[in-house]
């Protein structure tokens, strides 16, 4: 062996001795290995078991509290007041919503009150554009045919119906009633409107359009509380006092 390949092992060795004393030793600021596989609680709750504390369909979402007390039932509305402001206690109506709640226990009147109030002004103005396509996915079969013909015969005519919707002063559910599984309810609009019914030529035979006239109806909407539909359908109307 020459002197270069000994001054090369001997430089070999002392880098090897320079590595051992680095690799391999701990500081004290390591983080702890990251286990990827998640603990047995963690795998519950995403997989729906959970505690029986808690909430067994719910995935929390981070930076949510899952370990509060459940939330306390609320207390029951007593009967005398279940339908304050739109039935008297021990009255038909309020037996009525009785028997058409038992059908659906989400029924609220005052939330059924206010899409009937847009029911029913879609229906009018709908009726007077002779807008067929709306008027067939809110009315029954049997008030379709019937609002149909008088639009076929107003066409006929060469009649025109301008109507303007000022609003409705008052609503108000007067009857109901469940028959299995379906539930109706009638209810008394009185609006303001102002109409007037005009031939070929514009000459107004029908109406004024210069006067805000009252119109009360009283319509009736049905459901059947077994199907997936929400929505209600006008199934009979008549003019109000």
């Amino acid at each position: 062996m020459d002197i270069y390949t000994i001054i090369f092992l001997a430089l070999a060795v002392f880098i090897f001795l320079r590595l051992r004393s680095v690799l391999g030793q701990r500081t004290g600021s390591e983080r702890q290995p990251y286990d990827r596989a998640p603990d047995r609680a963690s795998r519950d709750v995403l997989q729906g078991r959970g505690d029986a504390g808690r909430n067994d369909n719910v995935v929390p979402i981070p930076g949510t509290i899952i370990d509060q007390a459940p939330l306390a039932p609320a207390d029951p509305v007593p009967a005398g007041e279940r339908w304050k402001g739109t039935a008297e206690p021990g009255s038909d109506l309020a037996r009525g919503l009785d028997a058409v709640a038992k059908e659906d226990s989400s029924f609220d009147p005052k939330h059924f009150l206010s899409g009937a109030k847009g029911a029913y002004e879609m229906i009018v103005m709908a009726f007077a554009q002779g807008d067929r396509r709306t008027l067939k996915d809110l009315l029954s079969a049997e008030v379709f045919e019937s609002f149909d013909g008088a639009i076929r015969d107003r066409e006929q005519r060469g009649e025109r119906i301008d109507r303007k919707f000022v609003g409705i002063e008052k609503a108000e559910i007067v009857s109901a009633d469940a028959r299995g599984r379906v539930a109706s309810l009638t209810v008394r609009f009185i609006s303001q409107m102002i109409s007037v019914t005009r031939d070929k030529a514009g000459a107004v035979v029908d109406g004024n359009a210069e006067a805000i006239t009252d119109v009360t109806d009283v319509w009736t909407f049905s459901r059947d509380m077994g199907s997936r539909d929400p929505n209600w359908k006008l199934v009979g109307t008549e003019g109000g006092q």
